[in-house]
């Protein structure tokens, strides 16, 4: 990543400039309270109409800009690659693909782990859907990139070949969500079988779409469209999940890119309008033949009909997920019939919902037998019931993300409270002699 020139504290004395005024800072780096009271120039700038020009005004008014600037650099210079790095580090697209479980990369595209500028990294390749120019690109990354969060793996920037587009990510070691619910080689074994590693990884992608949905900062309405269990990373040892692919809908004109799809002899298309200077406009597509990025079992009802992609089809994807994670089952399965001759489709949604009408007993053969009964039936039954108002059929009646990451943190504080109370107590001896 690109060195950050910022100066990295507030609390170092910043240089005197006389020509550069103050900037708002955002809330979250603004100064403490304490600091601020402690410090009588920062006070007096605050509670002062006036400019006068001396020392203390000048080291307030570089306090604030420093901070300003500070904000604008969190995350570093992205990168633009230059397609010749890519393809040294990756052997001219001949080195072998990463299709480890920590890849958590689409079937339809193709990654490479590999070396660049002294990082661990993962490429993906990935097809635009309306080519943008350099200019745009490093317009896009600069705005991407100023995210951070934990929940979220980390872009670090992107190279432009042709039709393609090439993402580097961060590597993150760890296992995608899928194989670590359902192991081909083991399916009666799961690393995730606690209550406790499960309620972890819910509160973590929870909080990471709020993220992506609310906490950016960015004056964007940003739809992940990526939501799915392949593209959750697990990492040990306290089992915290990450999400992958932030930035692809927007980097790749998922959401805006200009197409002339025909449903029928119709041609339909929305134009949804931001504010924000890098995005001033951003088309949404009413296609039905539109390729959806996710799996099917993850499409929104309103997107299998028109194609519209909104945050709400991101919140019927994390709903999917927590289901999935809850049963341990795949979203959609297919059972042959042998009496009828059909295929039976079944999907995660139905089974939760038929399990939650048949009350507590119903929900507690529907959950993961794996966890060996050993869970908090009242939380589990609430966590059930927000994952099915997230997957309901009409979008305006689904919860926003920050709602459900606030319900999904007092449910992980219950069920600490909850594995707290049926721990083993320590510090009693146990005699088997005979008395």
């Amino acid at each position: 990543m690109g060195a950050n020139t910022s100066e990295p504290t507030s609390s170092r004395t910043p240089r005197t400039r006389s020509t550069q005024f103050p900037r708002t800072p955002a809330s979250h780096l603004s100064p403490s309270p304490s600091t601020s009271e402690s410090n009588p120039t920062t006070a007096a700038y605050t509670n002062t109409s006036s400019y006068t020009k001396d020392t203390s005004w000048d080291t307030s008014l570089s306090c604030q800009s420093s901070l300003s600037s500070l904000r604008e650099s969190l995350s570093e210079n992205p990168h633009i690659y230059d397609i010749t790095e890519i393809r040294t580090a990756t052997n001219n697209f001949l080195a072998k693909r990463y299709s480890s479980t920590s890849s958590s990369a689409v079937s339809a595209a193709a990654c490479w782990r590999c070396n660049l500028r002294g990082r661990d990294t993962v490429v993906f390749q990935r097809k635009f859907r309306r080519k943008i120019q350099t200019s745009q690109l490093k317009e896009r990354l600069s705005i991407i990139c100023r995210s951070n969060h934990m929940s979220i793996i980390k872009l670090l920037g992107a190279s432009i070949s042709g039709d393609h587009i090439y993402l580097v990510y961060e590597f993150i070691q760890g296992s995608n969500l899928v194989e670590c619910l359902r192991n081909p080689r083991n399916p009666s074994y799961t690393v995730l079988s606690t209550w406790i590693s499960r309620m972890q990884i819910a509160t973590d992608l929870a909080h990471g779409l709020d993220y992506v949905h609310n906490n950016t900062g960015l004056n964007l309405s940003i739809v992940h469209n990526h939501i799915k269990s392949s593209s959750i990373i697990v990492t040990e040892p306290f089992f915290n999940a990450k999400i992958c692919h932030f930035g692809t809908t927007q980097l790749r004109s998922e959401t805006d890119a200009i197409e002339t799809l025909e449903t029928g002899s119709s041609k339909r298309e929305t134009e949804i309008k931001e504010s924000n200077a890098s995005f001033r406009e951003l088309k949404r597509y009413d296609s039905g033949d539109r390729h959806f990025e996710g799996l099917r079992d993850y499409m929104s009802p309103e997107f299998r009909s028109s194609g519209s992609v909104t945050q709400k089809s991101d919140v019927f994807a994390f709903g999917v997920v927590i289901l999935e994670l809850l049963s341990g089952e795949e979203p959609l399965k297919y059972r042959y019939d042998k009496e009828t001759g059909d295929f039976l489709r079944t999907s995660v949604i139905d089974t939760a919902t038929a399990a939650m009408a048949e009350g507590r007993e119903g929900l507690r053969q529907w959950v993961d037998r794996r966890m060996n009964d050993s869970f908090p039936v009242e939380v589990a039954e609430k966590l059930i019931r927000l994952a099915l108002d997230c997957v309901h059929v009409d979008p305006d009646n689904r919860p926003d993300m920050g709602r459900v990451a606030g319900k999904i943190s007092k449910l992980y504080l219950e069920s600490r409270i909850w594995l707290d109370n049926v721990k083993v107590p320590t510090g009693i001896s146990v005699s088997l002699a005979p008395r």
